[in-house]
């Protein structure tokens, strides 16, 4: 089979492509053959080192497709389903081994397209609204990043909780999808020339000078000091990742100056640790695409063997929504 190999840490040119043996399962797994990989963010930090990973390996976690081939024990699944996951590492080929327990079954009326996008980006979504900051009716909502994979996705399911979304975009293209999710009030922070003391002051401008009740922060380096400055007295900034780099470290007496404020790092991987909890983020995700209550846009669709190029758009902020590789 076709895959893709990180060969040392670097940039995307360390993305070449390979044949490597086609996978068997072993107790417990599953070969599935992708129709379609999600491009993360994370697979950009442990291309690049900054998340540690053996060298070579193939990238990706995400994806969906159709189950070829079961191991011993596993029961309630077929040759023949439909199944998505969010960690099978390897997800960058044409086929991959899944954990049996991690694959969540594509219902009927869900394209893979989007099955393969909503996992790791929806199930975090969820995951951010529902449990680190449960969003509530009445209260306001700071995105960053609002029309990318996990914004958009962020800015309908906090709508559709009651909340007021201020969304942060990067252009006027992306204003007008992150107005389309419903958000409430779309801020170009990238035509700001000091961020840091404008996005506060506009933000505050939009809230009776109070702030927001929790900033949900995916751009990281570039970002983190003007949305905590836009959190209001004993609000939360959640920090769900590193777009523009990682945040440096920094003097936690910031929090009592600023108002008692929480801040916090989570990870899908916290939120996803039983089974239950596992089909439970999914199955709402995939009954709202169902319904119409939820729209999963595909950004892009990029050929398996162009991964370099998916990295360079999605590194390079040129992406909206989800991007997808395509064996």
């Amino acid at each position: 089979m076709r895959a893709i190999h990180a060969t040392e840490p670097g940039g995307p040119e360390v993305l070449t492509v390979v044949d490597l043996p086609d996978p068997e399962p072993g107790p417990g797994q599953l070969v599935v053959e992708v129709a379609a990989a999600g491009v993360n963010f994370i697979d950009t930090y442990q291309r690049g080192g900054v998340y540690p990973m053996p060298f070579p390996h193939v990238p990706g976690a995400e994806g969906a497709g159709t189950v070829v081939a079961v191991g011993d024990g596993v029961t309630g699944v077929s040759a023949g389903d439909a199944v998505a996951w969010a960690d099978a590492p390897g997800s960058y080929a044409e086929r991959v081994v899944v954990e049996a327990g991690r694959a969540v079954p594509v219902p009927d009326g869900v394209s893979m397209d989007v099955a393969a996008a909503l996992p790791l980006q929806g199930m975090t979504a969820h995951y951010l609204v529902a449990s680190t900051f449960p969003v509530q009716a009445g209260q306001t909502v700071l995105v960053t990043a609002a029309a990318g994979g996990v914004g958009l996705l962020l800015t309908q399911l906090a709508v559709a909780r009651g909340a007021r979304v201020i969304g942060l975009v990067g252009s006027a293209e992306k204003e007008s999808l992150a107005r389309a999710a419903d958000a409430a009030d779309v801020v170009r922070y990238t035509e700001m020339t000091d961020l840091a003391t404008e996005l506060p002051a506009l933000v505050r401008g939009l809230t009776g000078g109070v702030g927001v009740d929790v900033a949900y922060d995916g751009v990281g380096k570039d970002t983190f000091d003007a949305t905590l400055a836009c959190v209001r007295r004993r609000g939360s900034l959640v920090l769900f990742g590193g777009a523009s780099g990682q945040v440096p470290p920094f003097d936690l007496q910031r929090l009592n100056r600023a108002g008692s404020l929480f801040v916090t790092r989570p990870k899908l991987a916290d939120h996803v640790v039983t089974r239950d909890e596992l089909t439970w983020r999914a199955g709402e995700l995939f009954e709202a695409v169902r319904t119409g209550g939820l729209d999963v846009r595909i950004g892009e669709r990029f050929p398996l063997t162009e991964a370099r190029a998916a990295h360079e758009a999605l590194e390079g902020r040129a992406t909206t929504g989800k991007v997808l590789l395509v064996p």
